[in-house]
């Protein structure tokens, strides 16, 4: 068994496509995206759709999380958010990882890590 998908409400969903596969190589499905949806997917084959809504209010702890390989390629994607307009926290050293958060555009908060 595998998940299948994530359905996320979205504040502005062509500009959270954009940020998801410029960051983070998450790929169209083919379904045409439009302000009102959009459907990605990631080398695993789990689907990411997204829906526009008026207001995006999702608990404090919730968040995406994008493990990576290499700490290295943490503080490269740290610097990729920030050249990109982004305003990702410093990363920092927690429960045997190097991790930062930041507000993605529509209206979540997106984690990025690697373990030590």
């Amino acid at each position: 068994m595998h998940l299948n998908h994530v359905n996320l409400g979205v504040t502005e969903v062509p500009a959270t496509v954009l940020m998801f596969e410029t960051y983070f190589g998450l790929r169209r499905t083919g379904m045409p995206v439009n302000d009102k949806m959009a459907f990605l997917t990631d080398d695993g084959g789990g689907i990411l759709s997204l829906f526009r809504v008026k207001d995006a209010t999702y608990p404090k702890i919730f968040h995406i999380g994008f493990i990576q390989e290499r700490v290295e390629q943490v503080h490269a994607i740290h610097a990729q958010l920030t050249d990109g307009g982004f305003a990702p926290e410093a990363p920092r050293e927690e429960h045997g990882r190097v991790t930062f958060y930041f507000q993605a555009p529509g209206g979540f908060t997106v984690e990025v890590n690697a373990f030590l």
